[in-house]
């Protein structure tokens, strides 16, 4: 390494710790409770709660607008208590939410004309951790078991049901044409698998050692959030694979649009690292979190929200 480099890794290193690069958010949202997923779509932002509501916020009047609450379920001793959100995603006017339900199992309902129906019960025992639209009438659906579903709505039908590996589900991200998805499990390795059969194409592997806890897919690049904290970058192509440290387990990690920029939860105290992810060097630390990282969503390469445990969400200009 020359000498320029070494002064170069320096600089960076001293803006790091002196946080001449850190930025306030420009914004902050309050909600029902913490957050365990974010959607974005035609200026509102989706909130999903472990209180079992979503939030629906204006951005451009930075105003709540509407929250919709899923009925609640009865703890082991018999007491109403409010159903965790895992999932909300929305298509059309459709807004699709995955909630707990009784012994373990999850329900998914559709919110659509101001009426909350259930397209899949708990009858059905399905330990559904993650589910997101394909198109108006097709969920991917993943089970903590590590199996995919591809669920057609209007038939009330599984089209398939894929074992994805052994290891117990963690996380997975669509690509934007949403044929292909990423999933992320507690080996570490990652899975690039087809949507319209279930079936794996590739795996990366080699940069995370432990459980990943979430991944992001965009532009053909993918990151991941490691318990080992690592937070990998792999290019599906296979031309790209290496690994961020820090100094804490990484909850969460996503991209910007471009896939130039890259977030990731990277200490104890919940601050959260963008670096560039062609050079390899850090932009921005983001700051300012009651408690640990849940969700970081880009919308595009300017703007994005953070959010965690608490019911708190940042909105954060870059420049």
């Amino acid at each position: 390494m020359s000498s320029i480099q070494i002064i170069n890794r320096l600089l960076l290193l001293l803006a790091f710790v002196t946080g001449l690069n850190a930025i306030e958010p420009t914004f902050i949202y309050k909600g029902s409770g913490g957050v365990t997923d974010l959607v974005y779509k035609n200026s509102k932002l989706y909130s999903a709660t472990a209180e079992g509501k979503v939030d629906i916020y204006d951005t451009s009047s930075q105003k709540l607008i509407q929250t919709i609450e899923v009925p609640k379920i009865k703890d082991f001793i018999g007491d109403k208590v409010a159903s965790k959100i895992y999932s909300v995603d929305i298509v059309d006017n459709k807004i699709m939410i995955v909630s707990q339900g009784r012994m373990g199992y999850r329900r998914v309902h559709i919110f659509q004309d101001d009426k909350l129906n259930e397209i899949i019960s708990t009858n059905q025992s399905y330990t559904i951790s993650k589910a997101k639209f394909i198109n108006k009438d097709n969920l991917l659906i993943a089970l903590l078991s590590n199996e995919l579903i591809l669920y057609n709505i209007p038939n009330s039908k599984a089209i398939y049901r894929e074992q994805i590996s052994a290891s117990k589900f963690s996380n997975f991200a669509l690509n934007e044409k949403k044929d292909r998805v990423v999933v992320a499990d507690e080996s570490g390795d990652l899975k690039i698998v087809a949507v319209k059969n279930g079936k794996i194409i590739k795996e990366l592997k080699g940069q995370n050692v432990d459980n990943v806890f979430q991944v992001d897919y965009k532009q053909g690049l993918v990151i991941t959030a490691g318990q080992d904290r690592r937070c990998a970058i792999y290019s599906t192509d296979g031309k790209i694979a290496y690994y961020k440290n820090g100094s804490f387990l990484i909850y969460s990690a996503g991209l910007s649009p471009s896939g130039y920029i890259g977030a990731f939860a990277s200490d104890e105290n919940n601050n959260i690292t963008l670096f560039d992810t062609r050079s390899r060097s850090q932009l921005y630390k983001l700051g300012h979190h009651k408690a640990t990282i849940s969700v970081i969503l880009f919308i595009n390469e300017n703007e994005l929200f953070t959010a965690n445990d608490s019911n708190e969400i940042n909105y954060w200009k870059l420049k």
